[in-house]
């Protein structure tokens, strides 16, 4: 122990903070809570959860042929993504959990739709392969980086934020044609080239990112 008077003030989560006050003098620990440190139930975490909530529903109204109900509660879904994100970031209510599970709830909405859109045979089978195929792809290549004790950290790329952006817009523009009648004048087939050509772009991106990091 130091015999000089010195004061150690820190600030991170579980971080110690030392005071020696002189010779002799006792150690006080103390241990701050970082304001950034937040349990799971903050307001953005629970309206994702509700995002979650709304995937198996969504997917009985496309079974069932409700496909007014589907387009509702699939641009609710929509909203509330773009809600739950700004709450955290102007808020201060981002955390580690939400940063897991707000990407997984956007992916369980986009992929159960695009699979049950095949199902019911309101879009082509390929495309929801191509779109599975390139998630299935990322979590795998993720996965086998972390049991190789290579974690790779995933970044959205400007490809990716685009693919996303066309394949919400495409099943968007799906759902609101079965439940209204709404039509792109015969660029249908376009709008699905454009789904599957960003998907396939955007899982040639991630992989040349994770061949390079596997091979450095």
């Amino acid at each position: 122990m130091s015999t000089n008077g010195w004061n150690s003030l820190g600030g991170d989560a579980g971080e110690t903070i030392t005071i020696f006050s002189g010779p002799g003098a006792m150690v006080i620990e103390l241990h701050l809570r970082n304001r950034h440190h937040r349990g799971p139930m903050t307001i953005p975490n629970i309206i994702t959860i509700g995002r979650l909530i709304i995937v198996p529903i969504v997917i009985v109204m496309i079974m069932q042929q409700q496909w007014a109900a589907a387009f509702v509660l699939f641009v609710v879904a929509g909203i509330s993504d773009g809600i739950d994100g700004f709450i955290a970031r102007h808020f201060d209510m981002r955390s580690e959990f939400g940063a897991y599970i707000d990407p997984i709830a956007d992916k369980a909405l986009l992929v159960s739709i695009y699979v049950t859109l095949a199902v019911v045979g309101a879009i082509p089978s390929w495309l929801s392969i191509i779109v599975v195929s390139r998630d299935v792809m990322i979590v795998a290549a993720v996965l086998l980086s972390w049991v190789m004790s290579r974690p790779v950290e995933i970044k959205p790329l400007l490809v990716s934020k685009l693919n996303t952006a066309a394949q919400i817009a495409f099943a968007a523009f799906v759902l609101a044609a079965n439940a209204f009648g709404a039509e792109l004048a015969g660029l249908e087939d376009v709008a699905m080239l454009v789904v599957a050509a960003l998907t396939v772009a955007s899982a040639g991106a991630y992989l040349g990112g994770w061949l390079r990091h596997m091979g450095s």
